[in-house]
């Protein structure tokens, strides 16, 4: 058993020491791109100011003769641009590919000062992410890093589902998970061809899900997949609504229909954030019980206002309109 004490030290010599907290910034949405396609390498600019988190992707979805190029295309957005305050992710290839060892040491080495998590797909115990954990350490160290990387778990196997806890508790770096909803049902035999979203034989909009509390138990962040009919946006809304309500901070994007979806749902309503307000006010230090607009409330009414005017105050930062909406700023700010 590992000692706890040596939970936070570097795993490497010269590594950076590990993050003891997962930093929560604006993850309404982290959309995924192809930069194998030269197209999309120079829309990044225009794109980025609109996302939260910008999503280099290696894995699924680029061909095998394309994997190169879209490395290569992410280094070059790395490099080369500007995201202003847009995250810049990556999901690399497997652990078993024979294109995930070249994806971390090139990344790691060229554009790890800008690269701010790593999406490993398919993981399917903590032996994974010890793995990975161990390796970025020696990767940092000789990249001259000077924050850890952090890593995003995709659990696609039944493997990795029943193993959720212990992944989640398998390192410093976990920052969340996403359940990778093609690769899951057919590991699970589930008759249905369906990238995430609903089906006509389910009788619940979603299953229970307990990918929230194992993320949140250790401080990491649950998001939700991919929904892949982008023509259905009815149902993307409501299947990215559920997920907001259960304590999902995010979802995934494949196209910009789906990035407007993702803001309307994970920012927070603003009357509610109003009335949020208001319990602050009337409750500052979050003790005793009060009477406000005919409802009682109490401390633990005023932690749920705390994490809505949190996120509001987070969001209004970012999105202008957002903030006039809140009344956080003045509208002219």
């Amino acid at each position: 058993m590992r000692n706890p004490r040596d939970f936070f030290k570097p795993l490497a010599i010269d590594a950076p020491e590990p993050a003891r907290e997962i930093p929560f910034k604006p993850s309404r949405m982290i959309h995924f791109m192809d930069f194998s396609n030269p197209k999309m390498v120079e829309k990044t600019p225009d794109l980025a100011p609109k996302v939260d988190i910008l999503l280099g992707n290696l894995e699924d979805a680029v061909p095998l003769e394309k994997k190169e190029a879209a490395r290569a295309g992410l280094i070059r957005v790395g490099r080369e641009m500007d995201l202003g305050d847009t995250a810049l992710w990556t999901r690399v290839n497997e652990l078993a590919s024979p294109y995930f060892l070249d994806d971390i040491t090139q990344l790691v080495a060229e554009i790890g000062h800008k690269l701010e998590v790593i999406m490993i797909p398919k993981v399917e115990g903590p032996w994974d992410i010890h793995y990975a954990d161990r390796l970025l350490a020696q990767l940092e160290a000789k990249a001259g890093l000077e924050r850890p990387l952090l890593i995003h778990c995709v659990l696609e196997t039944s493997q990795g589902v029943a193993n959720l806890e212990e992944i989640a508790c398998a390192s410093p770096r976990i920052q969340g998970m996403s359940f990778g909803p093609a690769d899951l049902a057919a590991s699970r035999r589930m008759k249905t061809t369906r990238v995430g979203g609903g089906h006509p034989g389910y009788r619940t909009i979603a299953d229970p899900d307990p990918e929230v509390d194992a993320c949140t138990a250790v401080g990491a962040l649950p998001f939700y997949g991919p929904y892949g009919d982008i023509r259905d946006v009815e149902g993307c809304e409501t299947q990215f609504r559920a997920s907001f309500l259960l304590g999902c901070v995010g979802a995934w994007s494949l196209h910009p229909v789906q990035i407007e979806i993702a803001k309307r749902v994970y920012s927070p309503d603003p009357e509610e954030v109003a009335f949020a307000k208001k319990v602050i006010a009337a409750i500052p230090d979050g003790r005793g019980v009060h009477m406000i607009d005919g409802k009682m409330q109490d401390d633990a009414t005023w932690k749920q206002c705390k994490v809505m005017v949190n996120l509001a105050e987070m969001l209004a930062k970012k999105d202008p309109e957002l903030a006039e909406a809140y009344g956080l700023v003045p509208a002219s700010v």
